[in-house]
This record gives structure tokens, C-alpha cells and sequence, in this order.
């Protein structure tokens, strides 16, 4: 809690993320090149799938990440409303387009990979709409901050509507254990072990740790830069205000 206490300062936070991004960059930049390789060219085909089961290297992370920076808001948005935290409403406005942005992909990897297992690109399955709702709400939240002007103003309004919408998270988890979907159950976070062949696991979870690095570095960059474009909006209003009290006072500029 303290360390989170000491990020609330803008100043503290942009120089401990200047430090972490090339880190996590160059991180990413390797595991996502050492995975690929492996999801590539070290992989065996499915006996049942074929080729079409690489898909699941790029599938399987978005559809992880897109959870869990809905996740990282939600608690974001937590700090916003509980704890006040000057920061938290900046890090939910930068994760909310990274989030739509992996539920797009998760969407349209399933729809190539579904085409030849179920010989169609889309059905209402339970998964699949959840997702497609997870990816509406993140549009949703991006357009109310839009809709806004003050930031906190706004940072309070999005953080109520995230709230709501993390129902829809568990949704996304567990519909294939609620409901009778074509969509298969879990096959890696399991309470009895993976199911998937290490030969398919290990280039699956390295991935997964690539992307996301690659994630939290485009999260440090986009909160850096609402951290400037906050300081410029101020600098403005402080400038105009300036500039009204001369003009008042009849002095030149």
C-alpha cells in the first residue's frame, strides 16, 4: 500500500515507469520472438486441428488480457471512488483502449479458428457473446470519457460504469461451465493440471507472458502520455486565466 501511496505522486510515477519501459519492452521483444518461434516452428500440428491450432498462440492471450485489464480498471476504479488515488482514474482511461483492443483480437482469432471447426465464423455461444459484450462495454467506457471534459468529473462517472460491468468478467469464465457451449472448457488454469501436450503449453505460456509485457509497457506509455496531456490542459487553463485577469485589469500581456 505504500509503494502505491508513493505513486500517487505524478512526478515519482513518471520516472519509475521511464526507468521500467525499456525493460519491459526488451522483455517483451524476446519472449514474443522466442515464443513465435516455438508456436511456429517447434509446435506440432493438432491430430484433430491441423495448422489451424496456431491460431490458439494469439487467441488464447487476448482473450486472457482482455479480462485482465478489465480487471486492472476495475480495481482502478476502486481508487477512484475508495481511496481517491490521484492516478488510478489515469491508469483506467489507458488501459481501457489496450483492453478493447485484445477483445477485438480475441473476437477475430476465434472467428478464423471457428470457421473450419464449427464451419461458421460466429454463434450466439455463451463465450463468445460474453465477449462480444465485454468488447461493448470497453467502447462504452471510451466514449464516456470522450463525452466528458473535467477528468475527474469523467474519471468518477467511468469508474461507476466499470463497476457494473465487471459481472460480465466471471460471465466470460465461467459460461462454458454454466451453460452447454460449443466452446470448450478450460484446458490450462485447471485444478487437475493443464490438458494441453508441454509441446503446445510451453510456447502457449511464454506468449502469454510476452504479450503481457508488451501490454503493461503500451499501459505505461498511454498513462504517461494522459499524464502530459493533463499537465498541458492545466498549464492552458491557468495561461487563459492569466491572460482574463489582465485583460480585467486593462494591462498589456
Amino acid at each position: 500500500m505504500a509503494g502505491l501511496i508513493d505513486l500517487a505522486n505524478p512526478t515519482r510515477f513518471m520516472r519509475l515507469s521511464a526507468t521500467l519501459l525499456p525493460w519491459f519492452a526488451g522483455a517483451a521483444a524476446l519472449l514474443l520472438g522466442v515464443g513465435f518461434y516455438l508456436a511456429w516452428f517447434v509446435a506440432p500440428a493438432d491430430y484433430q486441428q491441423g495448422e489451424t491450432i496456431r491460431i490458439m498462440f494469439v487467441h488464447v492471450p487476448a482473450a486472457w488480457l482482455a479480462m485482465m485489464f478489465y480487471t486492472m480498471m476495475t480495481l482502478s476504479a476502486l481508487g477512484t471512488l475508495v481511496w481517491r488515488h490521484p492516478l488510478a482514474d489515469v491508469a483506467q482511461k489507458a488501459a481501457a483502449p489496450i483492453g478493447a483492443a485484445f477483445a477485438l483480437i480475441c473476437l477475430l482469432t476465434g472467428a478464423f479458428w471457428g470457421k473450419p471447426m464449427w464451419g461458421t465464423y460466429w454463434v450466439w455461444d455463451a463465450r463468445l457473446t460474453s465477449m462480444l459484450v465485454l468488447l461493448l462495454i470497453y467502447l462504452g467506457i471510451m466514449a464516456l470519457w470522450r463525452t466528458l471534459d473535467e477528468p475527474s468529473q469523467a474519471g468518477r462517472a467511468v469508474a461507476i460504469l466499470t463497476l457494473v460491468g465487471f459481472v460480465n468478467v466471471p460471465i466470460i469464465k465461467f459460461s462454458v461451465d454454466w451453460w452447454n457451449t460449443l466452446h470448450q472448457p478450460a484446458s490450462v488454469l485447471r485444478l487437475d493440471g493443464p490438458t494441453i501436450h508441454a509441446s503446445m503449453l510451453w510456447p502457449l505460456l511464454i506468449l502469454a507472458v510476452g504479450f503481457t509485457l508488451m501490454a503493461l509497457a503500451l499501459h505505461l506509455v498511454a498513462m504517461r502520455a494522459e499524464i502530459m496531456r493533463r499537465r498541458v490542459r492545466t498549464l492552458t487553463i491557468l495561461e487563459a486565466e492569466r491572460l482574463d485577469r489582465l485583460a480585467a485589469d486593462g494591462s498589456p500581456a
